[in-house]
């Protein structure tokens, strides 16, 4: 047989390509390895890896590419996970994209005649939470929860690309975002489902505590508060959590704090409230929600002078981060502290405002009864104090139902003298 002049000279430049190929494909695989033994993967060893998966994809055969940018959204979205990179996991969530793309060209690596192996549903789940902790946890892009409770209606574990342990935490930690999705829209019988597979992240706790909260069992909510907190204080603080558990959705300190405060505070337990509304405040001192449960625990308190600064601040706070002034809560707290002056008439202005612009949903029930409210103590007896027993029916609990009871009850006294 015949070998060309040609095909000679060209046999020791394809033995260098190999060469190559085979010198990046082993550093790709063990600046992986080195990632994915450690519990918590640093930022340097992380970018090392995303670069050498890079490295090993531009020469890579087709069948080899889904496996490599698993790698590199892995390694990218452990590097996120250390330093808080939006962008790094956005770059993560588009390489396991890719990898799920490049899925089909794995099947000419599986033996003659064996069926193709399904797309694994853990790597659908891995793309889910980057896009959710892209956005920090604070929304929802998406499609998210389709993308992640589609991929664990069949949550098998038996792709050689991901270690059977790993795949079963991944998923568990996929089942605790559909948990928090769940519980941002107060499905809470869902989020206790979906938190059930992982008990030692304080999620199953703080559940049981907004249940209790819903019932009217503040003592009890206080309690179940107090523990998610202390959990997510050993996750998240001093050493920091591991990989598996930054996978996982993030609580928000702040908001944390200041619920568990509120809960104190109708417990009867004002000063413990006010320690732990303090706290929230020191975690973001932008918070109108968190000023303003300080300052109806500093009323409740006996504290008038103090209430009415929070009153204030909270106001100013949340006009702050309105735009064009256009806040239903900012003008419902200075109506407060209208109202705690007895400017009643402004007060009712002030409610009247807070009406026609954008606020939460529990925040706008209070503000119709706060309106009603000004105007009984104002002296317009008649139609505003029916209206005012019939808007307590929807009250938080924040609101002084108590107090207004009575005025609306000395109000109808007056009326039948």
């Amino acid at each position: 047989m015949k070998v060309s002049v040609l095909a000679l000279m060209a046999m020791p430049l394809l033995f260098a390509a190999d060469q190559r190929q085979l010198a990046l494909a082993l550093k790709a695989q063990s600046d992986f390895g080195r990632v994915e033994m450690t519990a918590r993967p640093r930022i340097p060893e992380s970018q090392t890896c995303v670069q050498s998966q890079a490295a090993a994809l531009a020469v890579s055969l087709p069948e080899d590419r889904s496996l490599l940018y698993y790698r590199k959204g892995y390694c990218a979205i452990a590097g996120a996970a250390a330093s808080q990179d939006p962008l790094q996991f956005q770059a993560a969530a588009e390489d396991f994209d890719k990898a799920v793309e490049a899925w089909p060209e794995r099947a000419r690596k599986s033996p003659k005649r064996a069926p193709p192996e399904p797309v694994p549903a853990a790597l659908r789940v891995f793309g889910g939470i980057a896009r959710l902790q892209a956005v920090a946890g604070v929304a929802v892009p998406a499609g998210a929860r389709q993308e992640i409770a589609g991929a664990l209606e069949a949550p098998s574990c038996n792709s050689a690309l991901i270690p059977a342990g790993f795949c079963s935490d991944l998923l568990t930690a996929g089942a605790q975002w559909l948990g928090w999705m769940a519980l941002r829209g107060n499905q809470l019988d869902e989020a206790a489902r979906s938190f059930s597979g992982a008990p030692g992240t304080g999620w199953s706790a703080w559940v049981q505590g907004r249940r209790e909260f819903d019932a009217a069992r503040f003592r009890e909510a206080a309690a179940h508060y107090a523990t998610a907190i202390d959990v997510w204080k050993r996750i998240w603080q001093g050493e920091g959590p591991t990989f598996l558990q930054a996978l996982g959705p993030r609580p928000q300190d702040a908001a944390a704090l200041a619920d568990w405060g509120g809960a104190r505070m109708l417990a009867g337990d004002l000063a413990g409230a006010i320690l732990t509304l303090d706290a929230s405040i020191q975690a973001d001192a932008a918070s109108p929600h968190a000023l303003y449960l300080r300052a109806r625990a500093k009323e409740l308190d006996g504290r008038l002078d103090a209430a009415l600064t929070d009153y204030n601040l909270a106001s100013r706070t949340a006009f702050a981060a309105a735009v064009d002034l256009a806040s239903g809560e900012a003008h419902l707290y200075h109506g407060i502290v209208l109202y705690r002056r007895q400017d009643y008439a402004r007060a009712e202005e002030e409610f009247a405002s807070a009406l026609n612009f954008e606020m939460t949903g529990a925040l706008r029930p209070d503000a119709r009864a706060w309106r009603q409210l000004a105007a009984v103590a104002g002296g317009a007896c008649g139609t505003a104090r029916q209206s005012l027993n019939l808007a307590l029916a929807a009250v938080s609990p924040f609101f002084p139902r108590d107090e207004a009871r009575s005025l609306a009850s000395a109000c109808g006294a007056e009326q039948m003298q």
